[in-house]
């Protein structure tokens, strides 16, 4: 049989796209090759005839332990799962955007290692005294007409009919492939004299066996049992049952290494099959010669594996849904991932996922705007206090009379008109606490911080009471606390307290790779709530986004990408849908620039100089001609380099 396809640790087999919009709708497409191109053109391997679609936009590229997807610098971008990507390892269930089209990644089965035995071929050929084929049309308990009059009243008849009635009503409610095989096993063992079964889970292309289930009348389920591969291709290539009766170790079996071993005298095995589509086997030996198994165990074990085939059936299909409902909740927390594949990020991405799982208190630097509350809530979402409250506290929001109260709570009477009230820390109870823009904090709530920090312990405000916290500290600043508290504008006690751990956050202009995803990601999500459709970001816009420094980092990027989704009109977003300052910045001389903009900018350049020569070097005269305000005009003069 041919040896499993897989994709390394997650033991996928035979991975395929599934095309849920686009050209392609509808469409099951395999991944077979090392390389599978996605694009435009023709010479792709997957060709998608929609213009969203890049000449050549993505290649898929397969490997012994992983597939990954690589964005070939597409106009439109990749999505997985409805981030931009460069390039990303897939998985089971992501979704991948090719420009209007999406595809879903599916894998035909999944195999897993525990208590499942490989098959090893046996080439063997078996020959039988006395051999008995069925096919599944042939049962008698299935047959449309009435059963044949010789064996109608016959007392096992009924007996049997009774076990099938059993028998279905006993795996109505079972919904999982593992509990189905061991309850069919022990069910056929009550009325099949058999020494040994197995049930054998068959590929989608028949030609491979992916597991066996074993059991034996010694140790019962999870016994190692070994199949005669032989029998089980006679079965697989005629589609009928086969029942071998009579086997000795000097006769016509002799040839069969395993039986011969093994000194089986019977064997029984059955097709478990469902709309034509083959599920499986039931495998069944025996090597007591007085207790061989007859027609009647032919009959009887068909008609039990035909009841099994919907239940499998049902089974697979519920263990999908299954997978698919916990992938749909994964994409809850979507809109707090972070973006980005630079160097910079990935080690961002590799601290927290050490420190998630600790304890440890967590200082998150850099500059305002990119994303420290993104890494706060991603530390949270990885720990074990997951299932617990994130309550984040922005210091430099609240006023300093009501901070204290705010973070500790108050007693009834602390102050005029004060009732009792639950602080945030105590709201925030076996979770984790973000104390944001930590370097605004107070000079007096910086030490009675301190002392929860140590002590895990606090009183309201107004109150003598201790009350014990068990919360997990994070805390976030855009400032130098290490500066601060030289100039003893923070407590540099509760600095080292703080920074346990340190995590800082690259600004934008560090990993300027990491724009274009940002852009594209930002662009989908106000596309998406404007209404506007947006099929992607122009070469033009997208050099002016990359070579500027972005002082406001992701958030001003973000306010920048919305504004231009609101007051543009094409299908892209273009350089004039950009801010001024943005579009009349000077690119870098190695950066092409298409003639239009060009054009465009040398226009300017003259109306602004005419206005200058006519006004007599007067700004503010030259503004009021031109109808802009001097500010605006000084601006112009700045970037457009007149002067």
């Amino acid at each position: 049989m041919a040896q499993n396809e897989r994709t390394g640790g997650e033991g996928l087999v035979k991975p395929q796209l599934v095309a849920l919009s686009g050209p392609l709708n509808g469409n099951a497409l395999y991944l077979t090759g090392t390389e599978i191109s996605i694009g435009r053109d023709p010479s792709n391997v997957i060709c998608v005839d929609s213009r969203s679609v890049s000449r050549r936009h993505c290649l898929i590229v397969r490997s012994e332990d992983e597939i990954l997807i690589r964005d070939l610098d597409s106009l439109n971008g990749t999505f997985v799962n409805d981030v931009p990507i460069k390039e990303r390892k897939l998985g089971k269930g992501d979704k991948i955007a090719v420009g209007d089209s999406v595809f879903v990644v599916v894998f035909d089965e999944e195999e897993t290692s525990d208590r499942r035995e490989r098959i090893e071929p046996d080439n063997t050929t078996i020959l039988s005294l006395d051999m008995v084929r069925l096919s599944p049309d042939d049962s008698i308990y299935f047959r449309r007409d009435n059963l044949p009059a010789s064996i109608s009243g016959a007392p096992q008849v009924a007996k049997n009919l009774n076990t099938l009635l059993r028998f279905s009503t006993l795996i109505s409610s079972i919904t999982t492939i593992d509990e189905l095989q061991r309850r069919l096993l022990t069910s056929i063992a009550d009325i099949v004299p058999a020494e040994c079964a197995a049930f054998l889970q068959v590929g989608p292309d028949e030609s491979e066996v992916l597991s066996v289930c074993g059991w034996d009348r010694e140790t019962g389920i999870g016994a190692r049992v070994q199949p005669s591969t032989t029998v089980v291709n006679q079965v697989v290539t005629t589609r009928t049952a086969v029942l071998a009766k009579g086997i000795v170790p000097d006769g016509p079996f002799s040839g069969a290494e395993s039986l011969v071993k093994s000194r089986t005298r019977s064997v029984l095995c059955v097709l478990v099959q469902s709309a034509g589509m083959l599920l499986g086997l039931i495998y069944l030996a025996t090597s007591d010669p007085d207790a061989q198994f007859d027609e009647d165990h032919l009959q009887l074990t068909t008609a039990l594996s035909s009841i099994a085939a919907v239940a499998v059936q049902n089974a697979r299909q519920i263990e999908f849904l299954r997978g698919e409902n916990q992938r749909l909740q994964d994409e809850i927390n979507l809109n707090h991932n972070m973006v980005g594949e630079s160097s910079a990020m990935r080690h961002v991405y590799q601290v927290i996922a050490k420190v998630a799982q600790s304890e440890s208190t967590v200082l998150i630097t850099g500059e305002s705007g990119t994303g420290k509350e993104l890494v706060a809530r991603a530390i949270h979402q990885n720990s074990p206090r997951s299932e617990k409250p994130f309550v984040a506290i922005n210091c430099a929001a609240i006023p300093d009379t009501l901070l204290e109260s705010e973070l500790f709570g108050t007693e009834k009477g602390a102050y005029t008109g004060a009732s009792q009230r639950k602080g945030k820390l105590e709201m925030a109870e076996g979770g984790t606490v973000l104390l944001d823009e930590i370097g605004e904090l107070p000079m007096s709530v910086q030490a009675k911080l301190l002392r929860v920090l140590q002590e895990r312990k606090f009183e309201r405000l107004g109150g003598t009471r201790s009350i014990p916290v068990n919360v997990r500290w994070l805390a976030a600043t855009n400032r130098d606390l290490k500066e601060a508290a030289r100039n003893r504008t923070f407590r540099e006690d509760l600095y080292f307290r703080l920074q346990v751990i340190t995590i800082r956050m690259p600004s934008l202009r560090e990993r300027r790779e990491d724009i274009p995803l940002l852009a594209g990601y930002f662009a989908l999500r106000y596309s998406k709530a404007c209404g506007r459709p947006v099929k992607g970001i122009s070469p033009e816009a997208r050099a002016r986004l990359v070579h500027y420094d972005w002082p406001g980092n992701v958030r001003e990027l973000e306010n920048t990408i919305e504004r231009a989704i609101v007051f543009g009109s094409g299908d892209y977003v273009l350089p004039e849908d950009l801010n001024e300052e943005l579009f009349e910045k000077e690119l870098p001389a190695e950066v092409n620039t298409p003639f239009y903009h060009e054009a465009v900018k040398q226009a300017k350049q003259r109306i602004v100089r005419s206005a200058l020569e006519r006004a007599g070097d007067s700004v503010t005269e030259a503004a009021r001609e031109l109808g802009i305000h001097p500010n605006n005009l000084h601006r112009l003069i700045r970037n457009l380099e007149v002067r």
